[in-house]
């Protein structure tokens, strides 16, 4: 914890999304509020006491109601409990204090209501007096309602941001992530998660620097803080000297000019030295991302992540909606390809529509195919739609999660099924639209050959199929460091997802983080991938790295790597392999 606030403090996280942002911070706290610094006028002090008067009455009748409602429930002495809280809210030195700091500070009425409970908060837990620490819960509850209802429950927050900030927070659901897309952020630093979490994945959706893991950020830094966020190597300056910030600057600026010479790669194609194609597609989590999926040269799009769709909702997307969403991608990529995969939901994605329960273990509980197989009306609706939207342009289709071959025939009679549906109702689909199965279960690796004849095509979720294959949780910080994508383990059964997919005469694509990390990129292709699916901004490193190979010495060095006993020894020599063939990007890396 940083006890001098003007002193340069460095953190050290998991590089998530690369480039450096220089900003100041804007802090999301565990409860999820996220209270921005905002100035006002000395005009509008009246309508900030307001507002303030106005959500403590709020605030106190709901305690009043729930106190009511237990006591009846559950007798008077219960009830009792919440007596305490309006007590809180009856303080006439909190009240006082929050008046005079905002008349003071012009700032805006939640900001300081949160800046003087916390001073509350602290000055209680210090004290020794254990009544009074018992009262620190009190205060934080009915801080929390106040300011609830000072921001608004349904008020998105990110969409009043005025100046550029980066956001820090404990984690990032991806919900919240969803609502910040492109508004006004410039980077993303958490305590928790790793290179392949929601919050990694969207930051280099919405092409921002992004540190993950960092453990202590959000007790380490304040709201109005100026950071640094380097995506590249997982650091984190806190109040930087100008001497730091001068250095980080230049940094910035080379990282630009680097990217903006591979982006000249964009109109040239993905192959290798002696002429051998390799589809590059980009991962897109909105519709909006289209436009960096062109701008950077993809060759379509390899997986359309449809689970943020539906969220920040309180309704399903309707058959209709879906249908506009698909089509508009359809026409925009059009001729290149769409792959759009059904609904992901579960793990660490939940919607308040479904009565999901809690679950031990969610990553291997209720999701993905299997609750769209439990849930048949959400899944027709979805492949409705996506069918209808097949004749806008070159759309696929593809299952996640798939075990074993009961889902994959399941899934498919579906899909029958929705296609008999719309044939009898006269709507026009593409008939021969290719359907394909994620592959990021170790069942579903180890029996590709019989998966191969169910399906048009394969795609490799390495997220996934790394978690389950080494039994390493790929959110969780503190064992981030098994997480390998070059073990052995990992590297044998892609390749035997490869071979088989290839012997059954389909072609195979990757999907996962894997699929965009330079240093992995000359032996995916010399396994014989056929499609990488990255982040957009990823796009043109990978595309260097294949325009300077030949397709016999990628498969020479593919060779080598997979006889390595460890995936240490595999990321050293795939790190001095490119270096051999793209030094600028060894470099960065």
């Amino acid at each position: 914890m940083i006890k001098d606030k003007k002193k340069e403090t460095v953190l050290k996280g998991i590089p998530a999304s690369p480039g450096i942002a220089i900003g100041k911070a804007m802090l999301l706290d565990r409860e999820q509020y996220v209270i921005p610094r905002r100035s006002i006028k000395e005009e509008q002090v009246q309508n900030e006491i307001k507002r303030f008067k106005d959500a403590l009455i709020q605030t106190k009748n709901e305690l009043l109601e729930i106190k009511k409602r237990i006591s009846e429930e559950m007798g008077v002495e219960h009830g009792q409990i919440f007596s305490a809280h309006l007590l809180v809210l009856e303080d006439s030195m909190l009240i006082e204090e929050v008046m005079a700091k905002l008349k003071k500070d012009k700032l805006s009425i939640e900001y300081v209501f949160q800046d003087v409970l916390k001073r509350y908060i602290k000055v209680f837990s210090e004290m020794d007096d254990e009544y009074l620490k018992e009262r620190i819960s009190d205060i934080n509850d009915v801080g929390k309602r106040v300011l609830r209802n000072l921001i608004g429950a349904k008020e998105d927050i990110f969409s009043n941001l005025k100046e550029k900030v980066i956001v820090i927070a404990y984690d990032l659901s991806p919900s919240d992530t969803a609502m910040m897309h492109k508004k006004n952020l410039i980077g993303f630093a958490t305590d928790i998660g790793s290179r392949t979490s929601h919050t990694a994945i969207m930051a280099k959706s919405l092409e921002i620097p992004a540190v993950v893991g960092l453990e202590a950020m959000t007790k380490s830094v304040e709201n109005g803080d100026t950071i640094i966020v380097d995506g590249a190597h997982g650091n984190v300056i806190i109040n930087p000297s100008a001497k730091t910030v001068k250095k980080y600057e230049g940094d910035k600026a080379k990282f630009l000019v680097l990217e903006k010479h591979l982006l000249e790669l964009k109109d040239l194609p993905c192959q290798t030295l002696d002429g051998r194609k390799i589809t590059l597609s980009a991962n897109i989590e909105v519709p909006e991302d289209v436009a960096s999926v062109i701008s950077h040269g993809a060759d379509g799009i390899g997986l359309y992540r449809t689970e943020y769709f539906y969220m920040n909702r309180k309704d399903l997307p309707s058959e209709d909606e879906q249908f506009k969403a698909y089509s508009v991608v359809a026409k925009k990529v059009k001729p290149h390809p769409v792959i759009i995969r059904t609904l992901d939901l579960g793990g660490d994605k939940f919607l308040s529509q479904f009565e999901v329960p809690h679950e031990m273990n969610p990553f291997l509980g209720w999701r993905a195919i299997r609750f769209c197989l439990a849930r048949p009306d959400v899944f027709k609706s979805q492949l409705r739609a996506i069918l209808r939207a097949s004749i806008y342009g070159n759309l696929k289709v593809m299952y996640p999660m798939i075990s074993g071959l009961a889902e994959l025939k399941q899934a498919n009679a579906i899909l029958e099924e929705v296609r008999v549906s719309l044939r009898k109702e006269g709507v026009p689909f593409d008939e021969n639209m290719e359907v394909g199965a994620m592959i990021e279960v170790p069942s579903a690796a180890l029996t590709s050959d019989i998966l191969a004849k169910e399906v048009d095509f394969f795609s490799i979720g390495t997220n996934d199929l790394i978690q389950y294959s080494l039994a390493v949780d790929r959110v969780n910080e503190k064992i981030a460091y098994l997480y390998e994508p070059a073990h052995p383990a990992v590297l044998r059964l892609v390749k035997n997802i490869i071979d088989n997919g290839h012997n059954a005469g389909i072609w195979v694509g990757m999907c996962g983080e894997m699929a965009g990390d330079i240093n992995m990129a000359l032996i995916l292709l010399g396994l014989g991938l056929d499609e990488f699916s990255t982040s957009p901004i990823a796009i043109p490193e990978m595309k260097r790295i294949i325009r300077a190979v030949e397709m016999s010495k990628a498969e020479e060095i593919a060779r080598e790597a997979i006889t390595l006993p460890t995936g240490e020894e595999v990321e050293r020599f795939a790190s001095k392999k490119l270096k051999e063939i793209a030094p600028e990007l060894a470099q960065e890396a």
